[in-house]
């Protein structure tokens, strides 16, 4: 809106007042809520470091558990003990809110069993076997949760975006041309006011 574009009346006067402290007020409640989801991913962001660590350890112990499984094992006995495995891990997506931003929860059957859950035949493999099934049933749940967590930041990194955006629209754009088209309004008002004045007082002379 330019300051040129108004009609000079008091009613728009009210209106332009009205409007910069609806835009004053939604420019603080916008900053808290930016400020608070800052907060929120930096202490997502201290969980996702740990979980990806976490990961990373748990990828690098697996496939050592299963080299040395296949190495002693044998790859057919390894794949078949693979086949054997019947449970697979049951994931519902749900959502929860953080400060206006819907994101992901992931529920899952957990993945870590004990040896009599697994389904396969524990008497005909070895510790071998065992350590390498289960490293890999705890980088499942490692993956679980990290696919989670990472969702999560990337929605509450979009949402800091356009909040900051809205933000800097009312700071820098909006409330600085309705703030000069009052000041134009009550500069004209004062002119034609001072006008009328000097015009009554000619008439009366």
């Amino acid at each position: 809106m330019g300051a040129q574009d108004v009609k000079p009346t008091r009613s728009e006067l009210i209106a332009l007042k009205k409007k910069i402290k609806l835009s004053e007020s939604g420019h603080k409640l916008l900053k808290m809520k930016r400020d608070g989801l800052i907060l929120e991913f930096f202490d997502i962001l201290n969980q996702a470091k740990d979980v990806r660590n976490e990961l990373d350890a748990a990828y690098a112990n697996a496939t050592e558990k299963f080299k040395f499984a296949e190495a002693v094992e044998g790859r057919v006995t390894v794949k078949s003990t693979a086949f054997a495995l019947k449970n697979t891990p049951e994931i519902t997506l749900r959502s929860h809110n953080i400060m206006g931003v819907v994101v992901p929860k992931i529920d899952s059957s957990k993945v870590h069993k004990s040896l009599n859950q697994r389904g396969y035949g524990i008497l005909g493999t070895s510790s071998y076997i065992d350590e390498a099934v289960e490293s890999y049933e705890i980088l499942v749940d490692k993956i679980i949760l990290a696919a989670e967590i990472e969702t999560t930041m990337k929605k509450l990194l979009d949402d800091i975006e356009k909040t900051k955006r809205r933000v800097n629209a009312l700071e820098f754009k909006v409330i600085p041309e309705l703030s000069e088209a009052m000041a134009f309004i009550s500069l004209r008002l004062e002119e034609m006011e001072r006008e009328n004045t000097f015009r009554l007082k000619r008439i009366k002379a």
